[in-house]
């Protein structure tokens, strides 16, 4: 999760872009922490369906083999 900080910058420059513009420093900082943001986010979702179990209305595990390989490979 990105910091606080990070979270109100992004959001600060998301409001002066629809307000008044960016500059170019100001649109290069808001891409990179976008990008950042994004990152972060895919991760959390990837470790979020890695260890969910998906369960048929029948109660059968139909987790998709990818997601059940991907728990059971090492960390690194």
């Amino acid at each position: 999760m990105l910091s606080k900080e990070k979270m109100a910058r992004i959001n600060e420059l998301a409001r002066k872009a629809k307000s008044s513009g960016l500059t170019e420093l100001e649109a290069k900082e808001q891409s990179k922490l976008r990008s950042e943001y994004l990152a972060t986010f895919r991760a959390n979702m990837l470790d979020t369906l890695t260890n969910t179990k998906f369960i048929d209305p029948e109660g059968n595990d139909v987790t998709p083999e990818k997601l059940k390989a991907r728990k059971n490979r090492p960390l690194h």
